[in-house]
Parts: structure tokens; sequence; C-alpha cells
């Protein structure tokens, strides 16, 4: 299961940088093309061009999706922002030598071209073309980040309108606290907690494996949710809890010799109807709505009390198909804020 959401994942970027590349240098092509005379050495059809530019979309989106997978993977979370800036203005360096080598070849070996490699690149408008793909490169990578910054998937939909009127879904809700946070806070200072909870959220990534999404942060405290269907899928909602607490246990050395501590997180899980829209006029944001958020986050707060590392609503229990766990009745619980009582269960791994 684990191998094959990575996969996907990784597809999804793989087909967004291949998509905007070809679509780029059709772009290109187009531009050069209609209604212009090519006043270079390279003299080639329209057809050929066409092709060229499908051949060349595919080579160098795979280059630039596979470099982002690598450097969102290994990267992002080991390196500073400085370091971050210097990788990538190498990247681009990099990315332009092997577009014109690229380019060299193909010209060569599908269209007979005859030319020197020093003559190929110091022709009539070679620099148009390298701002040009720099430009596009520079593009796409701020377009990923923005699709980072939103969750994965929510750029398009919000291009497509999809959030603009409220609607209803049936989702599941997970809040995840660090246990202990005050304690820890008073202990390491500020900016050493800060850099633990950063620590800790970029572990979190493992729920993607398991199709969670990532909805928000707060302080030290992460709200992740799922499609109905996708969370009670394979138990993806207690897969990504378990699997996350598994990681911290395996970076235990980690964290004991940065921050003299071992990270744990209680959790509080429920399912149910909520509104999701777009707010915001300055600064957008893809917002859910309805009683099922407060009710998981309540259920969460129940974890201490009822000494829980993990508790999950009746209503979400009778929905998952119960393999490799065990449930234990906590009882019905009234939760601050609501009238009906919820009953609650803790959750255990078999």
């Amino acid at each position: 299961m684990k191998k094959a959401t990575m996969s996907k994942r990784n597809w999804r970027i793989l087909r967004f940088y291949i998509i905007s590349w070809t679509l780029a240098f059709l772009m290109f092509v187009s531009v050069r093309t209609m209604g212009t005379i090519e006043v270079g050495l390279l003299e080639i059809s329209p057809e050929s061009r066409i092709l060229m530019a499908l051949c060349m979309g595919v080579i160098m989106g795979l280059i630039s999706g596979i470099a982002q997978v690598l450097t969102e993977e290994r990267l992002y979370k080991n390196y500073s922002l400085r370091n971050l800036l210097f990788i990538r203005f190498c990247y681009s360096l990099l990315f332009i030598i092997t577009l014109t080598f690229l380019a060299f070849f193909l010209f060569t070996t599908l269209f007979n071209v005859d030319m020197s490699i020093t003559d190929f690149t110091s022709q009539s408008g070679s620099i148009a073309v390298y701002v040009y793909v720099l430009s596009v490169d520079f593009l796409l990578s701020v377009l990923r980040q923005v699709n980072l910054l939103l969750g994965e998937g929510n750029l398009n939909k919000l291009l497509r309108g999809k959030f603009y009127t409220p609607r209803e879904e049936e989702r599941i809700f997970m809040f995840l606290d660090l246990q202990a946070s005050t304690m820890l806070a008073e202990k390491l200072g500020h900016i050493k907690y800060s850099t633990l909870i950063q620590d800790c959220f970029n572990d979190l990534a493992i729920v993607n494996d398991f199709e969670a999404e990532i909805y928000q942060y707060v302080g030290d405290e992460a709200v992740l949710t799922w499609p109905l269907e996708k969370g009670l899928k394979n138990q993806n909602c207690l897969e990504a809890y378990f699997n996350f607490v598994e990681l911290l246990k395996q970076r235990t050395s980690y964290y004991q010799e940065k921050y003299n501590c071992q990270p744990f997180f209680k959790a509080g899980i429920h399912a149910g109807l909520v509104t999701v829209t777009e707010v915001g006029k300055y600064k957008k944001e893809i917002a859910y709505h309805g009683d099922t958020i407060n009710t998981a986050a309540r259920i969460q707060g129940q974890c201490n009390k009822l000494e829980a590392s993990l508790l999950i609503s009746e209503t979400l229990k009778n929905q998952i198909v119960l393999e490799g766990y065990s449930y234990l009745k906590k009882g019905v619980v009234p939760l601050k804020g609501k009238q009906n009582e919820v009953t609650i269960f803790s959750v255990l791994k078999s």
C-alpha cells in the first residue's frame, strides 16, 4: 500500500512537469513558426518542429519531475534556504546545459542537421531560447510551491472554481496534538521548540503515503483530513497515525541527541458531513466548516483524561473494516459545547 501511494504521488508530480514542459515547447514552436521566418542556421519543417517539441517536452518534463521529487524528499528539510537557492542555481545551469546537448542530439539524429555544437549553441536566437526555458522552469517551480502551500491538488481546484460556492462533503478529520507541549516549550525555549515542531511536521509527511491531506498546522497541532472513501480504504486514517508514531520512535536517537526528548502525538478522529468553500479576499484559503470538525477536536481533547493515544468516535468505528486493530470502549462522553453525548473508543494496533 505504501509503495503504491508513493508511486501515485510521484506520478502526479511527473505528469505535471511532463504536460507543462510539452505545452511550453509547443507554445514556443508556435510563436516562432506562425508568421515568422527562421533566421538561424536551422531550417526544418513546422511538422518537424512539433515533433521536436513533443520529444523535448517529455524528456525535460521527466528530468524536472524527477529532480522535484528528489528535492522534496531529500533536500527541503535538510538544507537552509541559502543553500537551497544555491542548489537551485546550479540545477538551472545544469538544466540549460542538458537541454542544449539534448536538443543538439535530437536535431542531428532525427533531422540530419550538419553543424558543430558551437554553431548550434551560438546561432541567432539562442539567448531567447535560454531565457524562455529558465522563465518556464522558474514559473513551474513557483506553481509547485503554491500547490504545496495550498495542499496537493487544491491549486487546480481553486483555478477551476470548485470551492467558490460552498458545497457539502463526507470527510474524516484527525486532530494531532503534541503531548506535554507546554513543558517542552519551557524546557527548550521558543526557538529550539519551534525547530522541534518543524522536525515533527517534516516527519508527518509520511501520512501522504496513506492519502491524507494536511488541512492545517495550528501551533503544535496538525489537522489531517480524508474524503470518506479514501480514509476508510485500507484503514488509511488509522494507518497514517500509527505509521507516524512508529517513524518518531525510529528517530528516537535523533530527537534525543538534538532535543533530549521523545516527541509523542495523541489524536482524535471523527467522520461526518462538512461544508467546504473558498474564503478570504486578499489571502485565499480553503476552509471546512461543520460540527464534524468540532467533534474531532473535542475527541482529541479527551485523550489525556481517558489515558489513550488515539480516540475515535463510534460513528467512524462502525464504518471501518476491523483488521489488525483492537478497540476499547471508553464510554459515552459529554463533549464541551455539544448537547448530545458521543461514544468514544480507543484504538490499539494488534
